[in-house]
C-alpha cells in the first residue's frame, strides 16, 4: 500500500482508538503532513526508536511502541529469555508512562515478566536494574535531549548496555517481521498483575543504585572538609535527575546545593526551555542567573533522562562563568580518578580508559602519563559499555573510566551506560579537591592544557528531514567516500579510515590496513599537526554530523585552528 492507503486505513480501522482517528482526520487536507507521517515505518535502529509523538506509522505512539515491543518479545522468546524478564523505566516526557505500560503489557501478553519502575527514573538506573534483577533485557522510554515533541524507546541487553552486535541486528530483523498490527499481542493490566507478569519496582532499586554511586567517591573526607565552602547550582531541566542528584550530593555531605526552582519538577512540555539539552546555551539562562545570585562555584545541568551532564564553572579572574564541553568535564574527572587512584594505591591491574573515536585526544595524553591503556570505540556509549563486558569475559583490562564527547561519562561498572548522576557527584568531588587547593575547576582546566596541550574539539550538524533528506545524507556520505579531501583547514590529510568498508588508507604511501573497529557508516580523517575530523549520519535524528579536533599552543591558537578546520570541512562536504 502507498502512504495514502495506509493513512485511510488508520482513519477507519477500529483497531485504532477514536482519538488517533480524529487526529488523522484533522489533517486530511494536508498532503505533505500525511506523507511525512506515513511514508515509512518509524525506523527501529540499532538503539531503538526515536520520533515525533503523534498518530502515524512514522510517529511515536502506542501502536508503534507495541509493534516494536512485539519484535523484541519474539527475539527474547527465541533466546529462551522470558523467565528472566525485562526491566522498564521512563522519563518525564509526554506519553512516557503510557508507552512504558504498553511495552510492559505487550511483553506480558507474550509470557514475559516485566519490572516497571513506579515513576520516572534516570536511564543509568535502568542499566543498573537490568543486571541487578538478572533481566534478559531493558527498555527506557526517553528521547534524551531531543525537543519536546519527541519521545523514544531504547533497548538494553542483559549486560546492562544498549544493544550491540549480534543482538541489535537480530532484534531489528525481528521487529521488521512484525508487519501487521494483527501480529501484536497485548493484555489487560490487572490480569497481568494478577498473573505475576507485571511487577512494580521502585525505592529498593533506588537505595542500591545510590550506594553504588557513593562507592565511586575516592576521597569522601575531602567533601566534608570543603562542603560548607563550595556552592553548587543544579538544574534537572524538568527531567529525572532532581531526586537522585540531590540525594547523592546530600548523602555525601554537600550542604550548599541550590536547585533552579522553575526547572525542578518533571514536565514533558519543558516550559522554560525550547530544547532541554545541556549543550544548548539557551538552556542555561535560569541556572546562570541563580549562580550569579548565590555566587556559585559550579553550575550543573542534566538532560531529561539524566545520562548527560553539562557544566559551567566560575573564572575568578573575570567573575564570569565558563562553559565546559563534555570533553573538558570528562578530562577533569578522568585525570582526578587516575591521579588519586595512583596516589592511594587503589589503581587496579591492567587499568583502561575507554573513549569513542570522536572524543578528545587529550585522553590519550592523560592515559599515557599514568600508564593506563586507552581503548577507542565507535561513537555511542553502548560500545563503551560493551568494553566493560569484554574486559570481564577476557580478563584483559579493568575499566577505570569511560567518556564520550557528547556530555556522557561513567565512573565504575555498576551501570553500563553513561550516568549524569555519578558525573555530578564526581565533578563536585573534583571541585572540592581543587577548592581546598585554592583553585577553581577553570584553573584546573588551564593547568591541564598547560601540561597536556591545548586540545579543542567542535561539532557541526546538517539537518535533512523527510524522504529527500535521507537520500541526501546517503549521497553526501557516498561522495565523501569516493572523493576524500587532500587538505582540510590548512592541514594535509594523512589517512582516511572508512569504517563502513573496514579499511584505513594511508594517503602518503597508499598502504591499506584494517580500520580495526566494527563496520559503521563513518569516515575519519587523520590530519597533520595532531588534528582530525570525522563525518557520520546521526543514528537517532535526520542529521549528518561533523566532528573536529585540534591541538594548539594556546587557547586562542586552538580556537583559530578549529574554526579553520570546521569551515573547511563543512564547505568540502557540502560542495
Amino acid at each position: 500500500m502507498d502512504y495514502m492507503q495506509i493513512y485511510h486505513q488508520w482513519c477507519t480501522d477500529p483497531y485504532f482508538d477514536e482519538e488517533t482517528r480524529q487526529e488523522l482526520k484533522d489533517i486530511e487536507s494536508d498532503t505533505a503532513e500525511i506523507e511525512d507521517r506515513f511514508y515509512r515505518r518509524l525506523e527501529f535502529g540499532t538503539g531503538g526508536l526515536r520520533g515525533v509523538i503523534g498518530a502515524g506509522t512514522n510517529r511515536m505512539n502506542i501502536y508503534t511502541v507495541r509493534q516494536a515491543t512485539q519484535g523484541l518479545a519474539n527475539y527474547i522468546l527465541s533466546q529462551d529469555g522470558q523467565r528472566k524478564g525485562v526491566a522498564i523505566a521512563y522519563d518525564s516526557r509526554r506519553m512516557s508512562p503510557e508507552f512504558a505500560d504498553e511495552a510492559a503489557l505487550c511483553l506480558n501478553a507474550n509470557g514475559i515478566k516485566t519490572y516497571r519502575f513506579e515513576s520516572l527514573r534516570p536511564t543509568p538506573e535502568l542499566s543498573f536494574a537490568v543486571r541487578h534483577l538478572g533481566c534478559i533485557a531493558g527498555i527506557v522510554i526517553t528521547a534524551s535531549h531531543n525537543p519536546r515533541e519527541y519521545n523514544g524507546y531504547k533497548v538494553y541487553w542483559e549486560d546492562g548496555a544498549q544493544i550491540t552486535p549480534p543482538h541489535d541486528k537480530n532484534i531489528l530483523a525481528k521487529v521488521a517481521e512484525v508487519t501487521e498490527f494483527s501480529q501484536v499481542k497485548t493484555m489487560d493490566k490487572k490480569a497481568a498483575q494478577e498473573q505475576g507478569l507485571y511487577q512494580t519496582i521502585g525505592s529498593e532499586i533506588d537505595d542500591l543504585y545510590m550506594e553504588q554511586l557513593k562507592q565511586q567517591s575516592i576521597h569522601p573526607e575531602l567533601i566534608k572538609k570543603a562542603a560548607e565552602d563550595i556552592k553548587i547550582v543544579y538544574t534537572p531541566l524538568h527531567g529525572t535527575g532532581n531526586l537522585p542528584v540531590r540525594r547523592v550530593l546530600k548523602e555525601l555531605g554537600f550542604t550548599n546545593v541550590y536547585v533552579v526552582k522553575e526547572q525542578e519538577l518533571p514536565d514533558g512540555s519543558f516550559p522554560t526551555v525550547a530544547y532541554p539539552n545541556p549543550e544548548d546555551e539557551k538552556a542555561w539562562t535560569l541556572a546562570l542567573a541563580l549562580a550569579k545570585e548565590v555566587d556559585a562555584d559550579i553550575v550543573l545541568a542534566t538532560d531529561p533522562d539524566a545520562d548527560r551532564l553539562g557544566v559551567y564553572a566560575k573564572d575568578t579572574k573575570t567573575g564570569e562563568y565558563v562553559s565546559f564541553t563534555g570533553n573538558m568535564s570528562g578530562m577533569l574527572i578522568a585525570e582526578y580518578i587516575l591521579r588519586e587512584k595512583t596516589k592511594t594505591g587503589t589503581m587496579p591491574a591492567n587499568p583502561a580508559l575507554v573513549e569513542t573515536i570522536v572524543t578528545t585526544d587529550m585522553a590519550k595524553a592523560i592515559a599515557a602519563d599514568y600508564g593506563v591503556a586507552l581503548i577507542e570505540v565507535l561513537t555511542g556509549f553502548k560500545y563503551i559499555g560493551e568494553q566493560i563486558k569484554l574486559f570481564e569475559q577476557e580478563n584483559s583490562h579493568h575499566y577505570v573510566f569511560g567518556l564520550e564527547e557528547s556530555y556522557g561519562c561513567l565512573a565504575g561498572t555498576y551501570a553500563r551506560d553513561k550516568d549524569a548522576c555519578v558525573a555530578v557527584m564526581m565533578l563536585c568531588e573534583v571541585a572540592a579537591y581543587y577548592k581546598l587547593n585554592g583553585k577553581t575547576l577553570w584553573d584546573a582546566m588551564l593547568d591541564m592544557y598547560e601540561k597536556y596541550g591545548y586540545y579543542k574539539e567542535g561539532l557541526a550538524t546538517l539537518t535533512l528531514k523527510g524522504i529527500d533528506g535521507a537520500k541526501q545524507i546517503q549521497e553526501l556520505m557516498s561522495s565523501s567516500r569516493s572523493n576524500p579531501p587532500r587538505t582540510l583547514g590548512g592541514c594535509q590529510v594523512l589517512a582516511v579510515r572508512d569504517y563502513k568498508e573496514g579499511i584505513r588508507k594511508d594517503l602518503i604511501t597508499g598502504e591499506t590496513t584494517p580500520a580495526g573497529l566494527p563496520a559503521s557508516n563513518v569516515l575519519y580523517y587523520e590530519l597533520e599537526n595532531n588534528a582530525w575530523c570525522c563525518v557520520r549520519p546521526s543514528g537517532t535524528e535526520p542529521k549528518i554530523k561533523y566532528y573536529f579536533g585540534v591541538k594548539g599552543t594556546s587557547l586562542e591558537d586552538a580556537a583559530e585552528k578549529l574554526e579553520r578546520l570546521k569551515d573547511d570541512m563543512v564547505k568540502e562536504e557540502n560542495e
